[in-house]
């Protein structure tokens, strides 16, 4: 919790004028009571109106005065909770952007979405309600307790039996709510994880018939999450009702036992009724109190998981600013004796690999599906570390570099092709400087030009959430246009080429091989048509490589790339 706190420093005059306006609203309702007694007791026996006038004036500029503080208090409030849960969006959402592929791996994107969302609105509920009733809710109780106890000694003790009773309540629905909110807050992450596969996956869905079976997950993951709900809302639709009548139970003693004082001529009408008021006010707090204990256990559940994010530090970090190495930018890239193993595997997903890439060079990367290829593409910027070995671009190891100078770099073109909501200029230049001259020449060697001007709005596209307004060989042409960009000295093209035909292709290959004379280009691919002309070839076979060298070499040296090229290959074009 106090690492959550953290975030109301820049909002702690503001806290504190709350609580200040709260102590004024609270003392004033404490005030009220005891003017009225002074009105029954001693206004009205006497007939002396100008008095009653005077007191009822006076109570009526402390009740407009408490009005007044309880509007500011809550208005300065709900801004403090609103800019608090937006720092803490902004410090989450900050923290999962430094998270390495290895923390994606251990928080699911559906549990991040939770957490940056609904466990966040949750916190921002709670420090509302904390601002607005926990802070008076005490005060007034404890007040009225003390103003209780002077004007009606002999029915103190009916205070003590009720505010145990009220607490003993509230105590029991914290101890069974608290276990029930960590599971729905689980159960949320997982309703939220099918509906995202469902919508993403909707395609695939609809061309195997399966909304069946998908509806069926849903209502699985939907029923035990409303199951879960109904219990915690039968637990908690007991704490309310219990407050009331606890409340009701009370006041009808006191006012039984006080008629008889009032008889006995023990305790004045006014001070009864004044006793009553203080009484109302100190249940009305305890049942204030209690609307809080029903928001307190969800956002402690919250407030763990929001820390959880918080408290996590990147497996990837940058090194110290003394040690970091800063070479001249020339595009060697060299793996030595690399091991890598992602966490809670039984093996490793690559396996001693050593190889150097040159600038001025096409280093290729073939394998079956499984094999490491991607993997090994992942730990040249670092979206991974490898496990065991070094990796070194320009002599350097990588986790000496710079993050960001590390990926300056690279020109990187996942397997999968990611476009963002926008348009097609934005998407190819994603938030760098980039000049309009060279958006338009990165797009014409990618291919991408013809069909992006064959578009009524050009450059101004509009391009939908994932680019599931263009085809997969549009996307993958864009992707790659945004790779081109400030034509860095390292290329990593992984697959990028599947959705393409080998007409554009070909093209594609004729145009980038003067763009990336002087680059090192990694080019992983299952296509052999793709790699014959390839400076090396890289067989990787489960994790290990198996071969090194050109074409005709490996034909002749390794049966893995045999195996591979003749099943893609005619006799003749094997020669």
């Amino acid at each position: 919790m106090l690492n959550i706190l953290k975030f109301l420093k820049n909002d702690w005059w503001k806290v504190t004028l709350v609580f200040f306006l709260t102590f004024a609203q609270a003392m004033a309702n404490l005030y009220l009571p005891s003017y009225m007694s002074d009105i029954v007791n001693v206004g009205i026996p006497t007939g002396n109106i100008s008095y009653i006038l005077k007191i009822g004036g006076i109570m009526l500029s402390i009740a407009l005065i408490g009005i007044i503080c309880q509007v500011v208090a809550r208005f300065i409030s709900s801004k403090v909770s609103a800019g608090f849960s937006a720092d803490i969006r902004d410090a989450v959402f900050t923290k999962v952007e430094s998270f390495s592929l290895a923390e994606f791996d251990r928080f699911s994107t559906a549990s991040l979405i939770t957490r940056c969302t609904n466990d966040i609105t949750q916190v921002q509920h709670f420090l509302d309600m904390t601002l607005r009733m926990a802070i008076s809710a005490p005060m007034t109780a404890i007040g009225g307790i003390i103003m209780a106890i002077r004007y009606g000694q002999n029915l103190s003790w009916i205070l003590v039996i009720s505010c145990t009773a009220i607490i003993a309540v509230m105590s029991f629905n914290f101890l069974f709510t608290v276990p029930r909110f960590r599971q729905m807050q689980t159960n949320v992450d997982r309703l939220n994880l099918i509906t995202r596969e469902n919508l993403s996956g909707i395609r695939v869905i609809r061309a195997f018939n399966a909304q069946k079976i998908q509806d069926d997950k849903f209502n699985e993951a939907n029923v035990s999450l409303t199951r879960l709900n109904l219990i915690i809302g039968r637990i908690m639709s007991a704490l309310q009702p219990m407050t009331i009548f606890i409340m009701n139970i009370t006041t009808v003693v006191v006012l039984w036992l006080g008629a008889k004082l009032v008889a006995d001529l023990s305790i004045q009408v006014g001070d009864l009724m004044a006793f009553i008021q203080y009484v109302m006010q100190i249940m009305f707090s305890f049942q204030m109190l209690s609307m809080t204990f029903i928001i307190i256990p969800r956002a402690m559940v919250s407030v763990k998981r929001i820390n959880e994010i918080l408290d996590t530090e990147p497996v990837i970090k940058n090194p110290r600013q003394e040690d970091i190495k800063i070479p001249e930018n020339i595009g060697n890239v060299e793996f030595r004796n690399v091991t890598f193993i992602y966490p809670n595997a039984l093996e490793p997903a690559l396996k001693d690999i050593s190889f150097i890439a040159k600038p001025n060079e096409v280093t290729a990367i073939i394998g079956s599906t499984g094999s490491g290829k991607s993997t090994l593409a992942n730990l040249i910027p670092r979206l991974y570390d490898a496990t065991y070995g070094n990796i070194y671009v320009d002599g350097v190891d990588v986790k000496q570099f710079d993050i960001k100078n590390l990926r300056e770099r690279i020109g990187y073109v996942p397997q999968k092709n990611m476009l963002f909501s926008g348009d097609i200029e934005s998407n190819i230049s994603f938030g760098r400087d980039i000049s309009r001259d060279e958006i338009l020449e990165s797009a014409s060697i990618a291919q991408a030009s013809e069909f992006i001007n064959n578009k009524e709005e050009g450059y101004n596209h509009y391009i939908a959430q994932g680019g599931t307004n263009v085809s997969g060989g549009q996307k993958q042409r864009l992707s790659i246009a945004r790779a081109l960009v400030n034509s860095p000295k390292i290329y990593i093209f992984d697959d990028s080429f599947s959705s393409l035909d080998f007409h554009t292709e070909s093209k594609l290959k004729n145009a980038l091989s003067n763009r990336t004379k002087n680059s090192t280009v990694l080019l992983i691919t299952q296509r052999v048509s793709t790699i014959i002309n390839a400076d090396q070839i890289i067989v990787l076979d489960s994790g290990r490589v198996v071969g090194i060298g050109k074409h005709q070499d490996l034909l002749e040296k390794c049966n893995v790339y045999y195996e591979i090229a003749s099943s893609q290959l005619t006799k003749e074009e094997l020669v």
